[in-house]
């Protein structure tokens, strides 16, 4: 006979799994119901060999929400029959962390038994609770398990990265939702399997997709659908019978009213009966608006911003449109974007079209003069002429490779010839050529667009022609090779 105990303790968990909800409940049980991140969990890769060959050591998992880090975390402790203890990072205290640890080297002592530590949001771990954690993770007295939805490498402790290795969670895709959906309307024990459910194939699809790979809400909206829909149900229409035809083909009489039920109401099947069905409005209504993923000061800030250079660096003004829209809505400056696009107008563009850097610079200067929403029609309009526009990078190759010069090779001496004659060096250089030049007068240079025997009088110097003579500008110089104009200077 059981205890009292035990009776009690199966109530309870009874209570507390009727209150779970659904994303909760359809949590996977086992690694073969874990579905998603076949890169990391798939036969032979090294997340899997990890768990088959129970040999994990601490580990961070890294991904936008939704998409299992906390369900992996205890599909791996069940996995290798090591004791799982959840802790958030961001209140957990040392004390706590000393008795996390006393209790896991006991376990280790007295039965051999492993603990695994679970600490979600990882990145807001303190120095002082790292250094109570550190030395027994590193010893391998307690197996580490973090979870955050930023990238470790920045915002993650880097004495904890060193000590762990790193695996990145991506979103589910929409074929792994939709088997996260149909498992949940099916499963008799968690789900909605004992309920008399019907969910159109449409309103599956647009679950699904508007979650942007995000199963718990996914199932979060499904649960919304299911329970606000219960309490009215639906009845398959039939169709009308034909109605008697009389003579000439017209109706000799109206058609029987319907039964009525008490008060004068039609009568119908109880909801219970009738059963729940979920169509493409209630799932849109459910859902409220799509789920966007998109972090302004995150991966997804730098993701995006390069996804939309290389689609205008591709002549693709549809792609480069459709990532200025994805930064947009998720809340980016659109003053960054500007700034990209006028750097992109030099970069990639250049003199093959030397207008796109003013298009870009107004483009700038509107933006932030006008702001948003207005600023997406400016933003949209240069994106489309920068992506249309003909590419060149000359400019940019040029000056990287004359910076790479300048650093690595040997540092020029300025040629007389292109100093500043103000300069001290340049009037000790006119005063020893002025002394020592047979005639004291100044050479002259013509110049260009001026009266024909106009001249400007240049600094007293060595005559750029070698000869003695005049100073010639190569585009007045007469054509005197096959190669056009060549000047001694040249």
């Amino acid at each position: 006979m059981a205890s009292s105990h035990d009776l009690w303790d199966t109530h309870r968990k009874r209570a507390r799994s009727a209150a779970a909800p659904l994303a909760l409940r359809m949590a996977p049980r086992s690694l073969a119901e874990y579905v998603g991140q076949s890169h990391m969990l798939g036969e032979g890769k090294l997340l899997r060999r990890m768990i088959e060959a129970d040999t994990l050591t601490s580990i961070i998992l890294h991904g936008p929400p939704g998409v299992g880090k906390t369900a992996l975390a205890e599909v791996i402790a069940s996995a290798t029959g090591r004791a799982f203890i959840r802790e958030n990072a961001a209140s957990v205290g040392v004390k706590r962390i000393r008795e996390i640890i006393e209790q896991a080297d006991r376990a280790l002592v007295e039965t051999g038994g492993r603990t695994i530590l679970f600490l979600d949001e990882i990145h807001r771990f303190s120095k002082a609770q790292q250094d109570a954690l550190l030395a027994d993770v590193e010893r391998g007295v307690i197996t580490l398990i973090g979870a955050t939805t930023e990238n470790p490498l920045f915002t993650v402790n880097s004495a904890l990265v060193s000590r762990s290795t790193l695996f990145r969670l991506d979103p589910l895709s929409q074929a792994d939702v939709m088997t996260l959906l149909q498992r949940a309307i099916t499963d008799k024990e968690r789900g909605f399997g004992g309920r008399e459910l019907r969910v159109d194939e449409d309103a599956l699809a647009l679950l699904a997709a508007q979650c942007d790979g995000d199963a718990r809400r996914a199932l979060t909206a499904l649960e919304v659908a299911v329970l606000s829909t219960e309490q009215h149900g639906y009845e398959e229409p039939s169709p009308p019978a034909p109605l008697p035809q009389g003579e000439g083909g017209r109706n000799p009489s109206p058609p029987a009213p319907l039964p009525q039920g008490e008060g004068g109401k039609t009568s119908s099947l109880p909801a219970a009966e009738r059963g729940i069905h979920i169509t493409l409005a209630v799932a849109r209504e459910s859902m409220q608006g799509k789920a966007l993923l998109y972090a302004p000061k995150g991966d997804e800030h730098y993701d995006a911003i390069s996804a939309m250079i290389k689609s205008v660096r591709g002549c693709d003004p549809d792609a480069a449109l459709y990532w200025i829209a994805r930064m947009l809505e998720g809340g980016e400056d659109p003053g960054f974007i500007a700034r990209r696009l006028a750097i992109l107008a030099s970069e990639d563009i250049g003199n093959a079209d030397p207008r796109a850097i003013m298009v870009a610079d107004a483009c700038w200067s509107l933006v932030l003069r006008i702001g948003m929403p207005e600023a997406r029609i400016t933003l949209g309009q240069c994106a489309v002429y920068l992506a249309l526009a003909p590419k060149s990078n000359a400019s940019y190759v040029a000056i990287d490779a004359a910076i790479a010069d300048v650093r690595g090779g040997r540092t020029l001496v300025v040629p007389k010839i292109l100093r500043d004659a103000h300069s001290a060096s340049g009037k000790i250089l006119s005063e020893k050529e002025g002394n020592t030049a047979s005639s004291g007068s100044a050479p002259t240079a013509h110049v260009s667009g001026s009266d024909e025997g106009e001249k400007e009088s240049l600094s007293p110097g060595p005559s750029p022609t070698g000869r003695g003579g005049e100073y010639i500008y190569s585009h007045n110089a007469p054509a005197n090779t096959s190669l056009g104009a060549v000047t001694g200077q040249d």
